[in-house]
């Protein structure tokens, strides 16, 4: 009877550890679409600055406001 006591515990350790390793499995699948999805971003964002960066550059280079200027010349 002592046997099948311990046969039924290792029973139910195995089955908790394999349910514990399905629900470890399913996290990791979780964070690492979670990543995946983050990195997407990321690479969107990177562009999209890229395109700002571009466009303040322009900006910037057609308004006279931000032209360097020679100050001697205009100091006499």
């Amino acid at each position: 009877m002592g046997s099948l006591n311990l046969n039924q515990a290792e029973l139910e350790e195995k089955t908790r550890l394999i349910n514990q390793v399905l629900e470890l499995q399913h996290t990791l699948e979780d964070l690492s679409s979670r990543v995946d999805a983050v990195k997407e971003e990321n690479l969107k964002l990177k562009s999209e600055n890229q395109v700002l960066g571009q466009y303040i550059e322009n900006l910037m280079s057609a308004s006279s406001v931000f032209q360097t200027t020679d100050t001697k010349s205009k100091r006499k």
